[in-house]
């Protein structure tokens, strides 16, 4: 099963939706900020959220529930602004703006030394950043997707000339 985590009225196709709002395509109305959500532990094989986790309270608590949620092995799909994009700040409901690290706190040897934050684990099987379409066209976005170095470099020193758009998390539930 597939739950599609502030579904709005795009609902991810054979999806469980959930949102708050009563007006969208969801099929349980429930706060994402308070959970817990309700349904079963490791319900499902993967979870979505598609320009959902900048607009949560509380993204530790999110991602604690989502991890409660899934399928051991199961994937959680999170897609979002990357912090140096427009469109991260012009939506006045974004509460955070995440760059291509921001979950490593979760995995188990990528963690920069902040494992200490939760329990819960996760792998991280993909992060892919999409570039505004000038650097794209030049290649950096191969080079940001393709080297974790070249990524860590991008983000330190070139992010705000080089800017980026959308980041993509793939990350694996470890149970």
């Amino acid at each position: 099963m597939i739950l599609d985590l502030g579904c709005g009225i795009k609902k991810y196709p054979g999806s469980i939706g959930i949102d708050r709002n009563p007006n969208t395509a969801a099929d349980v109305i429930c706060d994402l900020d308070r959970p817990p959500y309700p349904f079963r532990d490791s319900s499902f094989e993967q979870i979505r959220g598609i320009h959902v986790i900048e607009h949560v309270s509380d993204i530790m608590a999110t991602m604690k529930e989502l991890h409660r949620l899934a399928r051991p092995g199961g994937l959680i799909v999170l897609v979002t602004p990357h912090y140096t994009d427009f469109s991260s700040f012009c939506d006045p409901t974004h509460r955070w703006h995440l760059t291509s690290f921001s979950f490593r706190h979760f995995s188990m040897d990528n963690h920069g030394g902040y494992a200490y934050y939760t329990d819960q684990k996760l792998k991280e099987r993909r992060v892919h950043v999409r570039l505004l379409a000038l650097w794209r066209w030049l290649g950096f976005e191969f080079l940001v997707n393709h080297s974790r170095r070249f990524r860590l470099f991008w983000e330190h020193y070139l992010c705000s000339v080089v800017r980026g758009k959308v980041i993509t998390f793939e990350l694996e539930v470890l149970k």
